[in-house]
């Protein structure tokens, strides 16, 4: 019942019904709008340090001016400055560790053999230490916070183990204003015992006494952290956020001059109070209509673009489904991202929509879907010219760096000039708009880093789509050319003279398609397995018998061609058991066209000549080729074949063999469904001779050639 309903689901997908077709656009317009933020836009777009090419701009309503980042920045590093960390008092630690050095001393003096000295006085060291001991804590010992150390006006010219700084210390709930200069660390309590003991001579042994001492020095102010971050988050909460007022009425910006520091700010404030009252007060129906009115222009451009340029994917409605929701997802993913007002919204990672219609299907496509979608959603952000040119370039780059998948590192390295895009990019819109690197926050390169890495998750996302909707990308056929799988090593090794011949005719025709323009790796990935339906009955074929001995001369023409004919049908029905790709075998089906058995028919002729032929029993299915990539191979696959049977191969040879079988092609209309000109098939000719002349070794009469330039 399941895959009832899931084939039900697939036919209706692929069914080209205007119904399902233009459902699933008005569906997706719809979806789109009802993500979208619902509110009006600020209808100025402005630049600091660009002129302001509207007319003068005067303020509507009094507005207060917002400060800029860095305003912000200064105001919360001096309100950090002004707060004093937080200590607490730990009254009990003297006691206790003056009672533990008491306790210990006796045993202690007793291990070192000290009372078997006469001179020497236990009480007075015990009355030394417990001194000491006093003085300390009474100071107090603390930890010193690199943190604070480090927020003085002279902290730059003194080491942070000297910097010294104001403290609140609290004990008893009773606040006292401190400065650690006047505290003792652990290292300078220990400094402080043994000058001590060094200017007291009734103490002998001061070393002894020392090192027992650091035993029961510990600190005794502690540092409260979770108190102190309060307070820090309390004092920055308060900072005042704008700066100044607006009047009513009062000039903001005057047309053709330059928007300097203090205008830009004034056009920021009121763009923010003019959002934040229109989402309050604005008509939302108004607002959802003209962003129906914008969405559904956008789409419907989209579909003319593919009925004109792109029909195989304007008449499936399975690949137009597969555009909707990654369009639907980003749209999505970048209202929600709106919606929690994240801190910037380049962590979205857009150039993982390009990188998806590129592999998935080119790069025309995948260049007209980016430019729309940045476009759709350059409507809601603020500097929207910024958007618009770090996500159209970075686009750009993504789909270049992948122009052709051939290896899979291609996607870091593609991520590493994603991001570099984005760097160079954004610093050179900073530098443009205020012509100082220290206005640079390299901070804010964060969010890129972020969406490049997310980027990565494109990769997962196209094996899901191919799964699902049954479409093959460029990384899939990069594993089916891989002469390692399962069913090309078993063609290499039941028919490894056809393996060999696979093998040419795939450089061939991908050599040929490169100059010609289409997908080289799909013709590749076709011209290896097209003849795999030989692995059936491999010593039917020349290419695989090395004996000597031909098993066609115990069979008729009819049955030897039919023999012929039938490595067609048997490679599809072998691809099929091996879940290759329909346009993979579509190689398989075409690459033989509708042409006939020439030696075989031309045999039957001669043998029977009073007889009426079947032509049925010599041709070929078919279907004829019906793309560039399937009429190269098919001109390859003949071409290659037919070259392994001349005796003496030389340039004229070639060319005369060449041009032979792309006319008996032409004549007998093998390409009349092939989207292929006779400029192509020129072309295609072309490289098949050079080729060809390189495979065999074919030398070129150069005093021949010298004559022919100049035959003077």
């Amino acid at each position: 019942m399941a895959k009832l309903k899931i084939n039900y689901i697939d036919h209706k997908l692929n069914n080209d019904s205007p119904l399902i077709k233009y459902g699933m656009l008005v569906l997706t317009v719809f979806l789109i709008c009802l993500f979208l933020p619902q509110q009006p836009r600020f209808e100025y777009e402005f630049q600091k340090g660009k002129v302001w090419n509207h007319e003068n701009l005067i303020s509507p309503y009094n507005f207060a001016i917002n400060k800029t980042k860095e305003e912000l920045d200064r105001d919360r590093q001096h309100i950090l400055k002004t707060v004093q960390p937080i200590y607490n008092l730990h009254a009990t630690v003297s006691k206790e560790q003056t009672d533990l050095f008491l306790t210990d001393i006796a045993e202690k003096w007793q291990s070192s053999q000290m009372d078997t000295i006469p001179t020497l006085d236990l009480q007075k060291y015990k009355q030394k230490g417990v001194e000491i001991l006093e003085y300390v804590y009474k100071r107090g010992i603390l930890s010193l916070n690199n943190r604070y150390q480090n927020k003085g006006e002279d902290a730059e010219k003194v080491s942070p183990t000297e910097a010294n700084y104001n403290f609140t210390l609290i004990d008893n709930n009773v606040a006292t204003q401190k400065n650690t200069a006047d505290c003792f660390t652990i290292e300078s309590a220990i400094e402080y015992a043994h000058n001590a003991l060094q200017s007291d001579p009734s103490i002998v042994r001061k070393l002894w006494l020392e090192e027992v001492l650091q035993n029961y020095i510990t600190v005794n102010f502690i540092f409260n952290e979770s108190l102190t971050n309060k307070i820090e988050q309390t004092a920055l909460s308060n900072i005042s956020t704008t700066r100044g007022m607006v009047q009513k009425g009062e000039l903001i910006a005057e047309k053709d001059k330059i928007i300097n520091n203090d205008t830009y700010q004034k056009l920021e404030s009121l763009r923010k109070v003019f959002e934040d009252e229109a989402r309050i007060s604005g008509d939302k129906t108004y607002v959802s209509l003209g962003q129906f009115l914008v969405v559904g222009l956008s789409m419907s451009l989209l579909m003319v673009f593919l009925y004109f340029f792109r029909k195989n994917i304007y008449n499936n409605n399975r690949l137009l489904a597969i555009i909707y929701i990654v369009i639907i997802g980003m749209l999505g993913a970048f209202s929600w991202a709106m919606h929690l007002r994240i801190s910037s919204l380049y962590f979205i990672p857009y150039c993982g929509v390009p990188i998806i219609f590129r592999i998935l299907f080119d790069t025309r496509v995948a260049l007209n879907i980016h430019l729309l979608m940045v476009l759709i959603t350059a409507l809601f952000v603020p500097n929207s010219y910024d958007f618009v040119f770090l996500q159209f370039m970075s686009g750009l780059v993504a789909i270049y760096s992948i122009k052709t998948m051939v290896k899979r590192e291609q996607f870091l390295i593609s991520s590493l000039l994603i991001l570099t895009t984005y760097i160079i990019g954004y610093i050179g819109l900073v530098l443009t708009r205020n012509g100082s690197f220290n206005s640079i926050y390299w901070a804010d390169l964060l969010p890129f880093f972020v969406s490049v890495g997310l980027t990565l998750l494109a990769y997962p996302l196209i094996y899901a789509f191919e799964k699902l909707f049954g479409i093959v990308s460029d990384l899939t056929l990069m594993e089916l050319t891989n002469s390692n799988s399962k069913l090309l090593r078993e063609l290499s090794l039941k028919a490894p003279g056809t393996f060999q011949h696979s093998l040419q005719v795939a450089n061939l025709a991908e050599a040929a398609i490169y100059k010609i323009g289409g997908n080289s790796l799909l013709v590749r990935a076709g011209a290896l397995y097209h003849d795999i339906g030989k692995i059936v009955n491999p010593l039917y074929f020349i290419e695989n018998q090395k004996t000597g001995i031909n098993p066609h001369k115990e069979l008729t023409s009819e049955q030897s061609a039919q023999i012929i004919i039938s490595h067609v049908l048997k490679g599809i029905d072998i691809a099929k058991r091996h879940q290759l790709p329909e346009v993979i075998i579509d190689f398989i089906r075409t690459h033989h066209g509708t042409t006939r058995v020439d030696y075989f028919y031309n045999e039957f002729i001669t043998n029977n000549p009073d007889k009426l032929v079947d032509e049925t029993l010599f041709h070929y299915p078919g279907p004829i080729p019906f793309s560039k990539e399937t009429a190269v191979l098919m001109l390859a696959d003949s071409v290659e074949a037919a070259a392994r049977s001349l005796k003496e191969p030389t340039k004229d040879s070639i060319s005369n063999l060449v041009d032979k079988i792309v006319d008996y092609k032409l004549v007998q209309k093998q390409f009349s469904k092939a989207n292929i000109t006779m400029k192509d098939i020129s072309d295609v000719s072309s490289i098949f001779k050079n080729m060809l002349m390189s495979i065999y070794h074919v030398r070129i009469d150069y005093e021949t050639s010298k004559r022919k330039d100049n035959p003077a």
